[in-house]
């Protein structure tokens, strides 16, 4: 049995929360953030075995004592007038070698998350991402929407700080949602329930990053906060995203200064509210700052 259940509480127009690991960890942090502030209790797991490889071998005495196994746990709270469900993936299944989820695996693991929203009788289930975007790192990042309908899409972007995917940057209204965040919408909307994706910015230039990215995993909890009804304690975030955002000036202060340049421009164009970042400027900006953090990584671990 894939799916294993601990306890099994009534529930009132209950709600569920998803994430994985992913870009900046974005929607990870964000879901884990309203998991703590709840108290959530654990309800359920997914069992590992058809899913992951051990991530650790413990022995003692000589002795092989334990596997053990990514983990992929539901919680559970009660709030004022409705439930609330989180669900908190440690890895992403894939049967090949991108670094999220594709293959059988992911689609039988979505299909066990929806399994377990219907079992308590979710009508709605959000994922929590990231959105790669055009912006810069010293601006709070916006939550993009993606959902399973046009009613939905309204009641979303009726919050602050949220846009649409794809009008974020005038393409258009298409767009890929990589990985289990996207897999789950499908599973979720073809099995009737309403399905939302909250994906909070993270620069362009950051997204390959060996950092967390809080500064949008605070946008996004903002958000879930807004959502539910309920007051959640950013402080943590803010003090997280402070230390990360030291890393990240450190690096950016060390940039070629023709990069720095067409970084400040776009700072500049986002702070009036102009749309002057063209898919060329998003080319030659992947081109020239891709190996950034990779370069920095390696000087860390030389030091």
């Amino acid at each position: 049995m894939a799916l294993r259940l601990f306890s099994e509480p009534k529930m009132n127009n209950p709600v569920m929360f998803a994430s994985w690991p992913g870009i900046g960890n974005i929607g990870l942090v964000a879901t884990d953030t309203l998991r703590v502030q709840l108290a959530a209790e654990r309800i359920g797991e997914i069992e590992p075995w058809d899913f992951f490889y051990p991530k650790r071998i413990t022995i003692r005495n000589s002795i092989l004592e334990s596997l053990e196994f990514p983990a992929s746990t539901f919680y559970h709270k009660k709030s004022t007038g409705q439930d609330i469900i989180t669900f908190v993936g440690e890895e992403q299944p894939t049967d090949g070698s991108r670094p999220f989820a594709e293959g059988r695996k992911a689609y039988r693991m979505a299909n066990l998350v929806v399994d377990m929203a219907e079992r308590f009788g979710c009508r709605r289930l959000y994922a929590a991402g990231a959105a790669v975007s055009l912006s810069h790192h010293t601006i709070k990042p916006r939550v993009w929407i993606a959902t399973s309908s046009e009613v939905l899409n309204k009641e979303m972007i009726s919050y602050s700080n949220t846009v649409l995917m794809g009008k974020s940057e005038g393409r258009g209204e298409g767009g890929t949602i990589t990985g289990l965040n996207g897999l789950i919408l499908g599973v979720a909307k073809q099995r009737g329930l309403e399905a939302i994706c909250l994906m909070g910015e993270i620069p362009d230039y950051l997204s390959t990053a060996p950092l967390p990215y809080p500064k949008a995993s605070r946008s996004v909890a903002e958000l879930m906060s807004k959502i539910l009804g309920i007051e959640i304690d950013l402080g943590p975030l803010d003090e997280m995203a402070a230390h990360v955002d030291e890393i990240i000036t450190g690096i950016y202060d060390q940039l070629p200064v023709d990069i720095k340049e067409r970084v400040e421009q776009r700072r500049a164009a986002m702070q009036k509210k102009v749309e002057a970042i063209t898919e060329e400027e998003e080319r030659w900006m992947k081109e020239h700052i891709e190996d950034l953090f990779k370069k920095g990584d390696k000087n860390e671990r030389a030091g």
